[in-house]
């Protein structure tokens, strides 16, 4: 991969900023980052969760009983019957992710914010061009599962409403975004400082499979396609010198997939769709069953494509220089 690899510009600004660290110490450091920002989301979340219980008068009735199983019990009953609200409270909740992310480059490893892939210059055509990436790349995949029959899209009118799903689309800008600020402005980058960029690739897509583990219905083809996902991810900031595109594209692929055809992201699910898509049982391989499309072949198939595409994509602007 290294030949077709060339260190962004990125890297060389953080290698000017601060020489890099082992790479175990690199990921200790990761973990000991994303369990502050993990803190720091619950603590975001928890108060919307409390308004929105007090403001549910069976839970107020079982609070009042004393009995503190039951009360749960009424607490989770109650979250269930409307789990859009907590998913795009945690969607938002991310935003503290990118916060402290950007300190922590700033002020502990002393980076500037280009060299998380922030540029100014273009960056609105930048994130167009990854919205309109990832609602196509995302819709091939669909179009493989309908073509192939492990997939059938239905329309059902009133499994939405356009403010709940502007809001979702909102979250989601926000959520992809950290992911991306997270894993490839912050991680790979970091790692990137005193390994080769193949290195730096691998180390974290492995990392990002390793964030979803505890997702409702992991197989093994979702974590090799989570990782597949973050080699396509991390090619891409390599070769745009951006993080605009990548984290424009991460939001709409979880967008269209969630709310716009009604496939499950990562194994959650919401009631907030503009389709409804209904998976043909025995194709479990090429749909991901329990897991969502990201679970199954034809998103291996889109990503392995796109990556390769990426892989001997060659831009013009493209500031980089090869690794001496």
């Amino acid at each position: 991969m290294e030949k077709w690899l060339k260190t962004p510009k990125a890297v060389y600004l953080a290698r000017e900023s601060k020489k890099g660290l082992h790479w175990a110490i690199e990921i200790l450091v990761f973990i000991a980052v994303f369990v502050v920002c993990a803190i720091a989301e619950v603590l975001v979340v928890t108060p919307v969760e409390a308004v929105f219980l007090l403001s549910n008068q069976r839970f107020l009735d079982a609070a009042a009983t004393g009995d503190a199983e039951f009360a749960k019990h009424i607490a989770w009953a109650a979250m269930g019957e409307n789990p859009d609200w907590h998913m795009i409270a945690s969607l938002f909740s991310t935003g503290v992710m990118i916060l402290l992310i950007i300190l922590f480059c700033r002020l502990i490893q002393k980076r500037k914010l280009t060299s998380i892939g922030f540029v100014k210059k273009g960056f609105l055509k930048e994130y167009i061009k990854g919205i309109a990436a990832g609602a196509a790349l995302f819709s091939a995949a669909v179009l493989i599962c309908v073509v192939t029959g492990a997939l059938k899209i239905e329309y059902v009118a009133g499994t939405f409403t356009l403010p709940l799903l502007l809001l979702f689309a909102a979250g989601y800008m926000v959520q992809g975004m950290a992911e991306e600020v997270l894993c490839r402005g912050y991680f790979m980058v970091s790692l990137g400082r005193r390994y080769s960029m193949t290195t730096a690739v691998l180390i974290n897509s492995v990392a990002f499979a390793a964030l979803h583990l505890l997702n409702p219905g992991i197989a093994p083809l979702a974590i090799i396609n989570l990782t597949l996902f973050g080699i396509f991810a991390s090619v891409c900031f390599i070769k745009t010198e951006n993080i605009w595109l990548i984290g424009a594209l991460h939001s709409v692929w979880n967008l269209v997939q969630g709310n716009i055809y009604g496939i499950k992201v990562s194994g959650g699910t919401s009631q907030c769709t503009v389709l409804t898509s209904v998976m043909a049982e025995g194709k479990e391989f090429l749909n991901g069953g329990d897991f969502g499309l990201e679970g199954g072949l034809a998103v291996t198939v889109v990503l392995a494509a796109g990556t390769a595409f990426l892989l001997f994509y060659k831009n013009k602007n493209n500031l980089a220089v090869k690794e001496s």
